[in-house]
């Protein structure tokens, strides 16, 4: 035990004469150097933090301040207009100084007084600059003579070398829409889904809505947006996800994946070595906020709060609601292999493990024989389950000895790594890996993930990796950002030996990891048991199919001059139409982290320009002509739609928290009730691609990831997820119900790829392609098949 190895470097000897203390010199060395790096670490985060707490200041302009206030005093000139003889003439303790004293003081305290004015001036400019979003509703690559106004004042306003945290006080609040736009955006939304009759009977309660108690939960919702940072955020968290009494995993946690072609070793614990320190060294410039903060056109700056929880957090099981717990400064993680629980410290000597030391703890894991305790094997089920058993069985079982030490180990870990004992990844000459991967991520074998902890690392037999995520305390683009630096760190920086080993030396010093301990009685067995087999019918249930777009992508598509994302979805669309027959309410995720404290809002994918584009292009009579001109109709709308929810004007979180509103009051509203009940039978996200300056693509063209995805949110629907990468690849991953006899998730994947190739034919009818249905897994690239 890592214990019993710190306790040997203290040994004392009872004698005659006393005690004899003999203490380990390399202990204490590690004592010290940890103390030193703690020291060093709290340094340099409170340097940060006084960096970003004076941004876009610095703390040498209040030395210039200072100086110039001073050199006022011996040129007898008074800027300060009276206020520094002021000050000096209300100085505590004024009798006890000189006149001179008392001069330099007063003048020290104005300039300080004067420097922090000019601070939130600059700050509150700054963020009255970022409350315009015109730029976003301009055509692409044409910019207002007011754009380039307002992009030279950004620039000017936002200092030089921002950190992480450097914009969260400049960035402005989500605003809170007007009641009448948003229910005619919404009646918009509905119109094409709805019959005459089903939309007047909805405009009717809109209206009474309208004219009734809309006003009085406006007033409320406006009154938390004066108070709070987000009147959005923590209701969406509280209410969406954590009051939520379903299992979380399928239905809330997703994933994401790997490179797609490459691996870089098919050592399993050397890729594990690998990730896990890059992890580590992306948490230590986490904590630190020394990432750049990303930024639209370069420029405009996102909210970085998601970030905060992204290690050493665990979601907490309630019984009427769950917690977030995040704690700070956690030195180990918790590995799973085979039924088993171990505990690895990550730090020796005050530095974290190296590369070659991580590798060698995690084969000491592979090669450990020892058998599962009982009960032990299938533990992580309860948090695959319903939340309220896990609760009940968290308070009764593992609220004290043994079990709670070890629980407490999990949940403050500063992640969950699991050890894999079957191989997957994509393989084109494999039928169907991408969708076992695919599965394997999203819920295993549903008692092999900690579907709690923020996120679980999976490393595979083969090499591969993967992530779980737990969605409740941030959204996909966060986790992707950190997936693509821990993989360019990975593949390019640390890199591997010849035989695939990670480099560096191997200190074989090391304790060993720990094996948790467990007591689990016969009745939590039984709860463990049942829970895992309700997990595994919601597992086995998932219909998932990974399709891989190779005949176009983006480079093609913005030659047609449209939106990549206007271009998808619209195909999507017209997908829905063949699989099903009918439109459906579609979703897509738009982020509005341009606010503070900003996560998501719905793009209503599909509207009436999009359906009228649909019918046209199902009707045989309609010309190519007016297929296009109804496509640019239909694209265009869609874009207007998402930058409306960027820009804080959506339809769907200004409902709901009416509707939490009108709960608190004891209100009843038919409208309300009504529009949260419709079913999603379409849930649609892409996975954006952020820092594409770590690896060049075009240079390292297998070097691309392929995204991530997540369950079904209508028992009878899709959920899609899909990632433009580079120019020429578009990957798809489609997840449905078996149970559900409408839907079929390889079905869908063969409706998109055509609808696909059809739209694009409209603007290249010379490049007409045939489908070949021949397989799961079809491209096409100039109307030659390719595997």
């Amino acid at each position: 035990m890592a214990e019993a190895h710190q306790a040997v470097g203290f040994q004392f000897t009872v004698r005659p004469d006393g005690v004899d203390v003999k203490l380990s010199q390399e202990v204490i060395k590690n004592i010290y150097l940890s103390g030193v790096t703690a020291w060093k670490k709290k340094a340099i985060q409170f340097k940060n933090g006084v960096l970003a707490g004076v941004y876009p200041a610095s703390p040498s302009s209040w030395l210039i301040v200072v100086i110039a206030m001073m050199s006022s005093l011996y040129i007898r000139v008074d800027p300060s207009l009276g206020m520094i003889d002021a000050i000096k003439d209300n100085l505590p303790y004024r009798d006890c100084v000189s006149v001179q004293t008392q001069a330099v003081l007063s003048a020290i305290l104005f300039a300080t007084g004067l420097w922090l004015s000019l601070i939130y001036l600059l700050r509150y400019t700054l963020k009255a600059l970022l409350s315009y979003h015109g730029w976003i509703f301009e055509s692409h690559g044409k910019m207002s003579t007011t754009t380039k106004m307002w992009l030279s004042l950004v620039k000017m306003f936002s200092g030089r070398r921002p950190l992480l945290y450097s914009f969260q006080a400049s960035l402005p609040r989500l605003p809170v829409p007007t009641v009448d736009d948003t229910i005619h955006r919404y009646l918009e939304s509905v119109h094409p889904l709805l019959d005459s009759e089903q939309y007047n009977q909805m405009e009717s309660l809109a209206n009474d809505f309208k004219d009734s108690i809309a006003a009085q939960l406006q007033r409320y919702l406006i009154l938390k947006s004066w108070w709070a940072t987000n009147y959005v955020s923590d209701w969406w968290e509280e209410y969406i996800y954590l009051r939520c009494r379903s299992p979380i995993m399928v239905n809330s946690n997703f994933y994401v994946m790997d490179l797609l072609y490459m691996t870089p070793t098919h050592r399993q614990a050397a890729r594990a070595g690998n990730i896990v320190h890059a992890m580590l060294q992306y948490r230590r410039k986490l904590e630190r906020g020394e990432l750049a903060p990303l930024r639209a056109l370069g420029i405009v700056p996102m909210c970085s709060t998601q970030m905060e929880r992204m290690f050493n957090t665990t979601r907490i099981p309630g019984i009427e609601t769950d917690i977030v717990q995040h704690l700070t400064d956690r030195k180990h993680l918790v590995v799973y292999h085979k039924g088993r629980f171990f505990q690895v410290w990550l730090y020796t000597g005050g530095r974290h493990l190296l590369p070659s030391e991580l590798e060698m703890q995690f084969q000491r894991i592979l090669n450990d024989t020892s058998e599962p305790q009982p009960g032990e094997l299938k533990l992580a089920a309860l948090t695959a389950g319903n939340r309220v058993p896990w609760a009940r069985a968290r308070i009764k079982y593992f609220n004290h000895g043994v079990n709670k030490v070890s629980l407490d180990a999990v949940e403050s870990a500063a992640f969950f790594l699991t050890l894999d004992d079957e191989p997957q990844g994509y393989d084109p000459a494999k039928t169907n890996s991408f969708d076992s991967y695919a599965k394997s991520l999203l819920h295993g074998k549903c008692y092999d993930r900690w579907f709690d902890k923020s996120f679980t690392l999976i490393s595979y037999p083969n090499g591969k990796i993967g992530i779980n995520v737990e969605h409740s305390w941030a959204d996909a683009p966060i986790v992707g950002h950190m997936c693509e630096y821990v993989l360019a760190t990975d593949c390019f920086h640390l890199g591997y030996t010849e035989e695939g080993h990670c480099k560096g030396d191997v200190n074989k010093g090391l304790p060993h990891p720990t094996r948790l301990q467990w007591r689990l009685p016969q009745e939590c067995q039984h709860v463990i048991e049942d829970t895992y087999i309700l997990a595994k019918q919601i597992a086995d249930d998932v219909d998932f199919h990974g399709y891989l777009f190779m005949e176009f992508g983006k480079g093609l598509i913005k030659k047609c001059r449209t939106s990549p994302d206007a271009f998808i979805q619209l195909a999507l669309q017209l997908a829905q139409f063949r699989d099903q027959g009918v439109f459906c309410l579609t979703y897509e995720s738009s982020m509005t982290r341009m606010f503070r404290d900003g996560r998501t809002e719905t793009v209503r994918s599909c509207t009436s320009e999009a359906v009228a584009f649909v019918r046209a292009m199902e009707d045989a009579s309609a010309t190519k002509g007016q297929k296009l001109a109804l496509f640019r109709n239909a694209a265009d709308k869609h874009q207007n739609m998402y930058r409306l929810a960027m820009t804080g004007s959506g339809i769907d979180r200004h409902l709901f928290c009416l509707y939490i509103v009108s709960k608190y009051l004891g209100i009843d509203s038919p409208f309300l009730k009504k529009v949260l009940s419709e079913p999603w039978k379409l849930s649609t996200s892409q996975t954006p691609q952020q820092q594409l300056n770590l690896i060049d693509i075009n240079k390292f063209p297998k070097y691309v990831g392929a995204g991530g995805g997540f369950g079904p949110v209508a028992d009878d629907g899709y959920g899609v997820s899909y990632i433009i990468v580079g120019e020429n690849l578009i990957t798809f991953h489609i997840s449905s119900k078996f149970s559900s006899p409408d839907t079929d998730s390889c079905r869908f994947g063969k409706h998109i790829q055509k609808a696909m190739l059809d739209i694009q034919a409209l603007f290249h009818p010379e490049n007409d392609k045939k489908i070949v249905e021949n397989g799961d897994h079809v491209h096409l690239v100039n109307g030659k098949k390719h595997l």
